[in-house]
């Protein structure tokens, strides 16, 4: 299992990632970033994979763009239902592996917001993903999805985290009202480019002491740029633009050292051939 599977990550999901993109990862204007490519692709229709509680499928709703929405984990799937219901939204979300659901129909504009491709943890399963959702899209169609350049200084890091080696995240109130601090501890192995650990949560009580503590593991592939091209290359796709964030920079496709201007994460316009 992966932290996304377990109903406790699902449940707390929004309200440590409402902390973690405030405090540490800016995400500022990422949900109208995949608005208005919904509304220059999407006319043949949307789909978000790797949908997680709905943070871009939902906005999308609520802005006029009714989409689909699927996910690996069912309780992700519930917890995005939930809420759609809450906001009387009539969505079809529903659990599938990116690597070989079918919904039986095509659309013009396939959407994996965050990190949802880093999940796939080898290029079977990222060549297999790619192709099953190429055939889910129109001659033309878009995919976006998403990457970070890995950085080697970290990655030195990792190369000696142990499983224990945990480092403090950040601290958020939980559905229930407690504190709950969280703390990582993630190793890479430069083979398999695969980045692994646990997320560790701790629950405190109004008196500050530990009542709680769960375990999460975690598992996800760094791809580098030059492999995306490849992949998109095999899989029948073309890289039209890569944007740096959310706030419309783009890389110069003919220029390489462009990349090395921008320090943030990749968000890839690929068009099926």
């Amino acid at each position: 299992m992966d932290l996304h599977d377990f109903k406790d990550v699902a449940e707390n999901y929004d309200r440590y990632l409402e902390v973690m993109y405030r405090d540490f990862d800016a995400h500022e204007g990422f949900q109208n970033f995949y608005l208005e490519l919904a509304k220059k692709y999407g006319k043949n229709g949307v789909i978000d994979v790797a949908c997680g509680t709905g943070a871009v499928l939902l906005y999308l709703a609520e802005h006029g763009v009714i989409a689909d929405g699927t996910d690996l984990s069912e309780e992700m799937c519930r917890v995005c239902s939930e809420k759609a219901a809450a906001k009387n939204l009539d969505l079809r979300i529903f659990p599938g592996n990116m690597t070989d659901f079918d919904t039986g129909r095509k659309y013009s504009l396939v959407i994996i917001a965050r990190s949802g491709f880093m999940h796939l943890p080898d290029q079977k399963s990222q060549i297999a993903a790619l192709k099953n959702l190429g055939r889910h899209l129109v001659p033309g169609g878009i995919l976006t999805l998403n990457t970070f350049d890995p950085w080697p200084a970290v990655q030195a890091q990792q190369m000696n985290t142990k499983p224990d080696d945990y480092s403090f995240r950040l601290e958020y109130v939980n559905s229930q009202g407690q504190r709950e601090k969280i703390y990582n501890a993630i190793s890479y192995n430069p083979w398999t480019q695969i980045m692994s650990g646990n997320w560790k949560f701790e629950t405190y009580d109004e008196d500050g002491k530990v009542i709680g503590e769960r375990i999460r593991p975690l598992k996800m592939r760094q791809t580098y740029r030059w492999e995306i091209f490849l992949l998109a290359e095999l899989c029948g796709f073309e890289v039209v633009d890569i944007y740096r964030g959310y706030k419309g920079d783009k890389e110069d496709l003919n220029d390489p050292m462009s990349a090395a201007k921008n320090q943030s994460n990749l968000i890839w316009i690929l068009r099926k051939k």
